[in-house]
């Protein structure tokens, strides 16, 4: 049985009052937010954009949605975690600065901004699941703790999982710190000796006292390392490095497990929604932004594999050409091929256009 998918088209370049306007009514006419109860705390999980960056979904976008789930008598807010790599979204406080500078504030959009993953990443809880690779993954602690859970995914080509949309937002963007750091890397951390400054930040925050300083160096004990990242939190100087040498196919498993995990969190309790408008080549973490495809529209579905199939479908449609060539020449499928193997959602699908 086919799963359906909602597609709201737009045409190019449209302006992004309009597109919020088609969004809202659809929501209405089809009841999309009928899994709201009221008293529940709703997530909305997006990417505040990076720095220089143009493609996130816009603010507007969530103060309508957020709207509509106060009319259920309902408690939204925005959220988002922290990135293993170094910049403003490491971490909460400049990350919901960034977030702010964005539009994203209260002010514009009537929504708390709460980190779901706490000060430095690291409040995590685990969600089990018959998986592959995992038998529990380690989430952002306030995803689990939600009642409900929307997803909205901005559709990019990415330069490790060849696209990222709603799978690799919940499975990437919902991981706390740990979960992150199991899916990118092969490897403990290790010091750049050059860099170290020998603030003692890292040995300060390591939970296992797995680091010392010797010589004016930060010396990790690999064998008492428990891969918690919590060192290049609490290094301000770009001094701790990671093996990200996974391949992309293992990459893309190891995502589609973890957001299987946020699934079964929130059964019956979640949506998912992808903007397939200004589609780069790289993610929103990107500094540059150049679109590689004209407008397409909005997409919405319960199942977020269905929707993911069916974005990725229209985009290479509309392009007229393979993802390979307009971004990446990774095997990107693999996201939703591995999702099908192990009887996570349903990549068939029925898309049901909204004029």
């Amino acid at each position: 049985m086919k799963t359906k998918v909602y597609f709201i088209p737009s045409f190019d370049n449209e302006s992004d009052e309009s597109v919020c306007v088609k969004l809202e009514k659809a929501i209405l006419a089809n009841d999309l937010f009928s899994f709201v109860q009221a008293n529940d705390m709703v997530a909305f999980k997006t990417h505040f954009g990076e720095e220089k960056t143009q493609g996130y979904v816009r603010p507007l976008n969530f103060k309508m949605m957020g709207d509509l789930v106060k009319q259920r008598r309902a408690l939204p807010f925005l959220t988002d975690t922290a990135t293993l790599y170094s910049g403003m979204r490491n971490q909460a406080v400049s990350h919901i600065e960034l977030a702010q500078r964005h539009g994203f504030g209260f002010e514009k959009t009537g929504l708390p901004l709460i980190m779901a993953d706490g000060l430095t990443g690291d409040e995590e809880l685990e969600v089990p699941i018959p998986g592959r690779l995992y038998s529990k993954v380690k989430l952002a602690s306030l995803i689990v703790k939600a009642q409900a859970l929307v997803v909205v995914s901005h559709f990019t080509g990415h330069l490790a999982s060849g696209f990222g949309a709603a799978l690799k937002n919940m499975g990437m963007g919902c991981a706390s710190r740990r979960g992150k750091l199991a899916q990118h890397s092969t490897a403990t951390p290790s010091v750049k000796k050059k860099k170290c400054t020998a603030c003692g930040a890292c040995v300060t925050w390591c939970p296992v006292q797995a680091i010392t300083m010797v010589e004016n160096v930060a010396q990790i004990e690999k064998r008492a390392c428990i891969g918690c990242a919590q060192c290049l939190t609490a290094c301000r100087f770009d001094a701790i490095g990671y093996n990200w040498s996974e391949t992309y196919e293992q990459l893309q498993r190891k995502i589609v497990e973890h957001a299987w995990g946020v699934a079964a969190s929130k059964k019956n309790k979640a949506l998912y929604v992808n903007f397939l408008n200004r589609i780069s080549k790289d993610c929103d973490c990107m500094g540059g932004y150049k679109k590689i495809v004209p407008d397409i529209g909005v997409l919405i579905s319960i199942d977020p594999v269905a929707l993911d199939a069916a974005s990725l479908d229209l985009v290479e449609k509309r392009a007229g050409k393979p993802l390979t060539a307009l971004a990446y020449d990774i095997p990107h499928r693999v996201q939703i091929d591995y999702a099908r193997e192990i009887g996570f959602g349903n990549p068939d699908y029925q898309i049901v256009e909204i004029p």
